[in-house]
């Protein structure tokens, strides 16, 4: 029975090496991935289990980018990575494709916290992995904002993709966002806002075409470049702004924008546009979730 226990340990020490994390004893790194920024990925199509036969291939090279970046985090130091699928049903990421060492969160809980969820003041970096541009983006593959309704959304006055936002989400938290990769575009515009992040800029858009890497030779660049990143975290500082939050919300969708009107707080400033003030970042992501359905 000894012999017993004592096998049953060993096994849960290599299961579950979060446990020394979750104490504050080991480094842990969050990654959100979406799809439209991996590598390969050109059409809106290829990235929806209903549009094409195509989805199949491509979750799996966005699960192949998924566990680079969480080996680069564990070569790292890392003793904890959560893995966030971020797109979608976010039920993409194929769990046997991902490095076995990794926590995946699959599905939307419905919080505020979406592509974020799971992140609180514990973890010591963020990364972001697949992500793309902000709606309207010239030269950017699959630009968008959240859903298809959103043309813009900015806080502060500061225009934001879906990075930005995000990174906000890491910054009430302290935690800072080390690295992005996806397209060119999106590459740049977390320069322009962060500052000081890294990035890997897996294809470069040319108008709705894209010239894109190898997937393998992504992968490469993903994982050395987590692993650079999260061992210099000390570089970067999270992404913050002073409160209070003015998020000015616009929209093309006239029913959409009728309707967010009438959530508590919320404000049409335009005849696309909804406005909500708060001091509270969360209460801004709740309206920011609830208004542009």
């Amino acid at each position: 029975m000894k012999k017993v226990l004592i096998s049953l340990m060993a096994v849960l020490l290599v299961l579950l090496p979060s446990v020394a994390a979750r104490e504050g004893q080991g480094l842990k790194v969050f990654i959100s991935v979406d799809m439209e920024g991996v590598a390969g990925v050109v059409a809106s199509e290829e990235c929806s289990r209903a549009a094409s036969d195509d989805y199949q291939y491509f979750r799996r090279l966005m699960s192949l980018e998924a566990s680079a970046a969480a080996e680069g985090a564990f070569a790292a130091g890392a003793t904890e990575v959560w893995v966030r699928d971020a797109h979608g049903s976010a039920r993409n990421i194929l769990p046997d494709l991902l490095d076995k060492r990794a926590l995946l969160l699959r599905d939307w809980s419905g919080g505020p916290k979406v592509m974020m969820e799971g992140l609180d003041g514990t973890f010591d970096a963020a990364v972001f992995i697949g992500y793309h541009a902000k709606a309207g983006t010239p030269d950017a593959t699959i630009e968008h904002t959240s859903s298809g309704v959103v043309t813009d959304i900015s806080i502060n006055g500061v225009s934001l993709p879906e990075a930005g936002y995000n990174a906000l989400m890491a910054g009430l938290y302290g935690v800072p966002v080390v690295f992005v990769a996806g397209d060119k575009a999106v590459c740049d515009q977390v320069k322009a806002l962060f500052g000081e992040v890294d990035t890997a800029a897996v294809k470069e858009g040319i108008g709705n075409a894209a010239l894109c890497f190898h997937p393998e030779a992504a992968r490469d660049m993903i994982r050395a470049g987590v692993e650079k990143s999260v061992r210099e975290r000390a570089r970067f500082k999270p992404y913050k702004m002073k409160p209070p939050y003015t998020m000015v919300l616009k929209l093309k969708d006239e029913k959409v924008v009728n309707s967010g009107q009438f959530y508590p707080g919320a404000v049409r400033t335009g005849d696309w546009e909804l406005t909500f003030k708060s001091d509270d970042f969360m209460e801004v992501m709740k309206a920011f979730s609830f208004t542009r359905r």
